[in-house]
């Protein structure tokens, strides 16, 4: 496992960056339909997102578009999911170590 990690590492962090973008920018799209009271993006989509490791672009979405920071679910549930990831990580990276 640990040697599938430190090989194929450079595609992991662009995954990563690109699940993280993808989510930043959903979360922009939605705050836009909004505005405009067009069709949204579901919110169990942008959960989807923030699931598969996109919790930190969903926070920046979240900030930056200052969208869904009522919603409880959101408020907290995002940044749960962020501290998750980050823990995944730190014991990927003390095993990989």
């Amino acid at each position: 496992m640990t040697a599938f990690i430190t090989a194929h590492l450079p595609l992991i962090i662009l995954c990563l960056l690109a699940v993280n973008f993808i989510t930043f920018i959903l979360f922009g799209v939605d705050k836009r339909r909004a505005r405009r009271h067009r069709r949204r993006i579901p919110e169990a989509t942008l959960f989807f997102f923030a699931v598969i490791f996109g919790a930190a672009g969903a926070l920046c979405g979240m900030k930056f578009f200052r969208h869904k920071t009522l919603h409880a679910s959101f408020r907290v549930g995002i940044p749960l999911l962020l501290i998750i990831q980050l823990v995944i990580f730190i014991v990927l990276f003390f095993l990989c170590v």
